[in-house]
């Protein structure tokens, strides 16, 4: 070994022990901020948010920015799992892109926990017992996830964070020879997503064999066990269920994305780059919509989503849901909610958060 490599390398050993110092340093802050806190409430989106835009501020490379956010998200879920243990809830099973988007807001130091559905999500959360949980609610290429946007109008939680997950979808069986194929079960936004791939890739296959599941992890589940089975899903799956991915990177939009939300039962301070999502209904005449969002306009806050849901009350009755750009705390905000609660037949503020 040349005497300038055994250098190199005992720098590096030096740095790793004053890394390991100064993590151990942060926890035990993080452990006197939580008893002076005597909350019990642990994870501030606020707070994480704005530390991990300054450390990309700060970040002198080489290492990405987006390596640097994976790492001190984890040094977070190491500190907060000391001050205490916290619970996530998803649409499981493992291996799920709710599953992925947990891990890439909370870290790893959590415990996870997997519902059949998006109604036990929200229930984990209501009875306590996930600290949060983790719903998709659109999707770039499908639109929005209908479930979450009508449990959202009826429960008393909040919305907590968002988080953009982009979504690759992959071909997976017990081997990869694609004329044995003859069914493939997915999740339907799953198979919409790649529906172009498999028209010219896989043309012997009708619409029949296209089978709807669940989730995707329930896919591979169920192509694990029949040899003329695939599944579409993503690499995790692969992974947990010992599947071979036949293709990779199959969805039709190769910007395919999907938006979850965090729900929990805490309100989030303002982080400086903050986002507000809200529901209304007018009254069933001209313009209505119009006038009832004009309230926006006139107080410079912009508008980054609409969308229309049947109310579920009545024949044609419709509620909109809505995400502003700022903090419900903040001056322009605050007025534009005060002037549409006036002018809305039912206004519900879901909760404001650090946009991503």
């Amino acid at each position: 070994m040349s005497e300038q490599l055994k250098q190199l390398r005992d720098r590096i050993d030096a740095i790793d022990s004053e890394l390991l110092k100064l993590v151990s340093t942060r926890a035990e802050l993080a452990q006197q901020i939580g008893q002076i806190k005597k909350s019990g409430v642990v994870y501030r989106p606020e707070r994480e948010a704005q530390i991990l835009a300054r450390i990309q501020e700060q970040n002198p490379g080489p290492v990405s920015n987006a390596h640097i956010q994976h790492l001190f998200i984890e040094i977070m879920s190491l500190c907060r799992a000391l001050e205490k243990p916290m619970s996530v809830a998803y649409l499981g099973p493992n291996g799920t892109f709710s599953e992925e988007a947990s891990i890439k807001r909370f870290g790893s130091a959590i415990t996870t926990l997997a519902c059949d559905s998006i109604d036990e999500v929200f229930r984990a959360v209501e009875s306590d017992a996930a600290s949060y949980g983790v719903v998709p609610v659109e999707n770039s290429s499908e639109g929005a996830v209908g479930r979450t946007m009508d449990l959202l109008l009826q429960t008393p939680l909040t919305i907590c964070g968002e988080i953009q997950l982009p979504v690759h979808q992959f071909l997976m069986a017990q081997q990869a020879d694609l004329s044995q194929i003859n069914k493939i079960y997915s999740h339907p936004q799953s198979l919409a997503q790649c529906h172009q791939w498999l028209k010219s890739n896989l043309p012997h296959l009708s619409h029949s064999a296209l089978i709807h599941t669940a989730s995707n992890a329930d896919a591979a589940r169920q192509a694990s066990a029949d040899k003329h089975a695939a599944a579409i899903a993503g690499k995790r799956a692969a992974e947990l269920f010992e599947l071979t991915i036949c293709a990779e990177n199959i969805e039709d939009d190769p910007k395919n994305t999907t938006r979850f939300l965090v729900i929990g039962k805490q309100m989030v301070d303002a982080s400086g780059k903050d986002k507000t999502s809200l529901i209304l209904s007018t009254n069933n005449r001209s313009g209505a919509i119009y006038k009832l969002l004009e309230p926006l306009a006139q107080h410079s806050v912009s508008m980054s989503r609409l969308e229309s849901r049947p109310s579920r009350t009545g024949l044609w009755q419709y509620v909109f849901f809505v995400d502003i750009e700022g903090h419900q705390q903040n001056e322009n905000v605050a007025a534009a909610l005060a002037e549409l609660r006036e002018k809305a037949a039912f206004l519900k503020i879901l909760g404001s958060y650090p946009s991503t």
